[in-house]
């Protein structure tokens, strides 16, 4: 086995499909491991390349096997799935693996490291927070305009609310439903917490790290902004230009074209939506924002918004803002207003 160049191997939870090619892209062999037998086979074999999708455990082996002297490519799973033939199973997938591996114009995604793993743990985790305290807070004003009871938006109503109707002085609910407040209010302020915990250690880790820094100079770009995309694209190497960046986060244009017709329409929506979301909401901040400063960008911002509306403002601004976030990461620079 000393020509290996390539090992595909398809991910799950204890079984794994294993595709090992020689130099030549012959198949040697594709079988079966569990998680004990394949980190003793990856030990055994010289340094080689090793393919697999970018999914579930995927930057886990990742480090794990470049920390054995292998070279890690993650593949999009939507780049590798033409290329299974046949029925779906794991012996079909690992062969598809092995040749969109071979495929020059495929770009693998970096392996994470643990810091830009934890930082993503910590953003799935306040996401859940956020959605749970916005539910709690739509089904409880649902439930009391039942009542009769309503009051302005935002959680400091919400939460001055149910303190006034919780209190024994206050006979414009029943005992039971009391009770059940009294939990809604518990939950509200815990996942509150949970919340502001979070933020603290985002917080915190921007402020140790001078990409984030130089993130947070620009416009828009706040902390949780700028530890989201420091935890999915690092220092931005694995993009030629910033107009890659903004076509991987998808905010860029989508196209139509056939022959001499060529017609542009919405974003493509490409990528991870979770920073797409982030980023236009930190454009939707700038305008509104920054509509009285005289610099260079806020005066595009605000002519922009004149001919085109607030809304496409705000994704052309996010476009921007990916773009100069790209390259203030590779001039290793801070944004000055100009």
């Amino acid at each position: 086995m000393n020509n290996t160049s390539l090992i595909a191997i398809d991910l799950a939870k204890n079984i794994f499909q294993v595709c090992l090619m020689d130099k030549n892209h012959k198949i040697q062999f594709n079988k079966t491991f569990n998680r004990k037998t394949l980190i003793e086979f990856i030990i055994q074999q010289p340094p080689s390349t090793i393919a697999m999708e970018a999914c579930y455990s995927s930057h886990y082996w990742g480090r794990l096997f470049n920390s054995f002297g292998h070279e890690v490519k993650l593949l999009p799973a939507q780049h590798v799935k033409p290329f299974v033939r046949g029925n779906k199973n794991d012996h079909n997938d690992a062969i598809a693996i092995a040749e969109a591996s071979q495929r020059p114009d495929i770009k693998s995604v970096p392996v994470k490291t643990l810091v830009q793993q934890d930082i993503q743990c910590l953003h799935r985790l306040r996401e859940r927070y956020v959605s749970q305290r916005t539910y709690l807070s739509n089904q409880t004003r649902g439930l009391l305009s039942e009542y009769g009871i309503v009051f302005n938006q935002g959680f400091k109503y919400l939460t001055m609310t149910l303190v006034e109707l919780i209190s024994p002085e206050d006979k414009r609910l029943s005992e039971v439903i009391k009770n059940e407040l009294c939990h809604v209010y518990t939950d509200f302020i815990q996942v509150s917490k949970r919340l502001d915990d979070l933020n603290k250690s985002l917080m915190q880790i921007a402020h140790k790290h001078i990409q984030c820094q130089r993130l947070m100079s620009i416009p828009g770009i706040g902390v949780i902004n700028a530890t989201a995309l420091y935890s999915a694209i690092g220092d931005g190497d694995q993009f030629k230009n910033a107009r890659e960046l903004s076509v991987w986060l998808g905010i860029t244009p989508k196209q139509f074209s056939s022959g001499d017709k060529n017609r542009m329409s919405g974003i493509t929506k490409r990528g991870d939506r979770y920073l797409r979301k982030q980023l236009i909401h930190g454009a939707r901040s700038v305008i509104y924002r920054y509509k009285n400063r005289d610099d260079k960008l806020s005066n595009w911002v605000n002519n922009l918004v004149q001919r085109r509306g607030p809304n496409k403002a705000c994704v052309a601004l996010a476009n921007k803002m990916a773009r100069l976030c790209w390259i203030l990461l590779q001039r290793k620079e801070m944004y000055i207003a100009q």
